[in-house]
């Protein structure tokens, strides 16, 4: 009797168990906040990821001038073509905006200069040479005769 019991119990114990799992394990289609199941994408491609939502503002300086002189690692304080230069030093931009300096010339105090042979910019600039020696190859007094 205990047996024919226990094989009518047991079956009817296990379908509760199972109907109970399944329902604790399905999920309402519209929760709060939750996206229905027909927008919610199948795969991670396409999804909105942290650092792409939000949008930059690009600082350029021709719309900020304060750009170039104020931060820190800028090539230089003056603005030319949207970019931060150093009319001083860039052999593209020597003196003035769009100057650029022959391939062997280096931009020394807004002039482009030969450095192998200038004297007051022998080599690099600001390198003078002496009065009685030459600048040859970039080195003062190199050969003299």
């Amino acid at each position: 009797m205990t047996s024919l019991i226990t094989f009518i119990e047991l079956p009817a114990i296990l379908m509760m168990a199972l109907t109970i799992t399944s329902l604790s394990a399905t999920q309402p289609d519209h929760d709060q906040g939750s996206v229905p199941a027909k927008e919610r994408p199948t795969s991670l491609r396409g999804t909105g990821r942290f650092l792409a939502e939000k949008t930059r503002v690009t600082l350029t300086c021709d719309k900020y001038p304060k750009v170039c002189g104020e931060n820190k690692g800028s090539p230089g304080p003056d603005c030319c073509q949207k970019r931060c230069a150093d009319l001083m030093k860039d052999r593209l931009n020597c003196g003035e905006c769009g100057k650029k300096c022959k391939y062997s010339e280096l931009c020394c105090k807004g002039k482009c200069v030969n450095p192998m042979s200038t004297k007051q910019h022998c080599g690099s600039c600001g390198n003078n040479c002496d009065k009685e020696s030459l600048c040859t190859y970039g080195i003062c007094g190199y050969a003299y005769a």
